[in-house]
């Protein structure tokens, strides 16, 4: 049921993607608690986008969940910001994150609810 969405206007090649998908799927999986059977992961780059009126590297990510906590929030933002600096070279202080924590009782999948 986690969910992260990552836009960006960081061209990624394909190459890059994948390994790039599969380390923020590990890392929504043990962030939320989560198996990883159940994250989904979506990439978006080379958008168009500007952040303070700049188009430098940035990112805009959306992260959803079921049960997710504040102290969750503050560590994924963390990892997230990291990962990003690290594999994409966006600045921390050029990425927002917008958590939400949904109820299983709305979140559907296999024909249902989690609630």
């Amino acid at each position: 049921m986690p969910y992260l969405k990552l836009n960006t206007n960081t061209p990624i090649t394909d190459e890059k993607s994948s390994p790039l998908l599969a380390e923020m799927s590990q890392l929504m999986a043990k962030e939320t608690g989560k198996s990883e059977r159940y994250v989904m992961v979506e990439l978006a780059s080379g958008k168009p986008m500007l952040f303070g009126g700049s188009d430098k590297p940035l990112a805009y990510l959306e992260c959803k969940s079921i049960g997710l906590s504040g102290a969750q929030a503050r560590s994924l933002s963390t990892s997230l910001s990291r990962l990003l600096e690290k594999e994409l070279s966006i600045p921390p202080d050029r990425v927002y994150i917008e958590f939400s924590n949904c109820p299983a009782e709305l979140w559907g999948w296999n024909g249902s609810t989690f609630g």
